[in-house]
């Protein structure tokens, strides 16, 4: 019965000493320096997340009511009739271009465009030239409000597996003191800093690769919105030409 018991205690003393530690207990008996770059890591991936989901539905909206805008501005007779419905496309840069150009284009004649009017008000060959600034004004703003925030995903996937590496090496680095210290090159003395140095590089990692996925993702698509609107304000300035030229 002794020998029973004592065999019984030394299979379960083994299997404690085998019992690895979770990921939390890694974190938590990691050093300041290790968690402090984690903790940073950390934040830098949760902030590239919230930007991720603003901006994927902010970019989304704006494709959709910018398609919108087109059909309803190329149907329409008159421009006063689409500035009248501007307000209902908000999210549409295109539509924002426009926008700034009628109000522009209504400064220069003094009254309501309309490119149905043959003989309407003529605008000069420098009021066309305000109104391509105004145009690329606009453009530029848009395009700005589109790539805001943008740098961030990219700053963080350029840095953030440095920053692991920064925690990896610090990691390794006690590792290395233990060894110093004891004399022990062993796994239980070691093991512990090595763990620690791997998970900051794995969550450097973590945080860089969606970012860079995103970073590229969104800047393909606000290339194509800003080529819509380089095309829609060619187009805008064409009618203004056919229509509004003095004679």
């Amino acid at each position: 019965m002794v020998d029973a018991i004592q065999i019984y205690l030394a299979v379960v003393g083994q299997v404690e000493a085998n019992a690895q530690p979770g990921i939390l207990e890694l974190i938590t008996d990691a050093d300041l320096v290790v968690q402090l770059v984690l903790l940073v890591l950390v934040g830098m991936s949760v902030g590239c997340w919230v930007i991720i989901l603003n901006k994927f539905s902010a970019l989304r909206k704006a494709e959709q009511q910018s398609q919108v805008f087109l059909e309803a501005f190329w149907k329409a007779r008159r421009l006063d009739q689409v500035y009248e419905q501007i307000d209902r496309y908000a999210g549409s840069p295109i539509a924002q271009v426009f926008k700034s150009g009628y109000v522009e284009l209504s400064k220069l004649t003094g009254a309501e465009a309309s490119p149905a009017a043959e003989a309407g008000p003529a605008i000069s060959l420098g009021g066309e030239d305000n109104l391509a600034r105004a145009l690329r004004r606009s453009m530029s703003s848009e395009r700005a409000g589109m790539e805001k925030l943008t740098t961030f995903l990219a700053t963080t996937g350029s840095t953030a597996p440095f920053i692991g590496l920064f925690g990896t090496v610090w990691g390794i680095l006690r590792a290395f003191q233990k060894i110093g210290a004891t004399g022990q090159a062993t796994v239980a003395t070691v093991g512990p800093d090595i763990a620690h140095a791997l998970i900051a590089t794995a969550v450097g990692l973590a945080a860089a690769i969606p970012a860079v996925m995103a970073y590229n993702y969104f800047n393909s698509r606000i290339r194509v919105l800003s080529t819509g609107m380089d095309n829609f304000s060619d187009d805008f300035l064409n009618i203004v030409k056919r229509h509004f030229r003095g004679r």
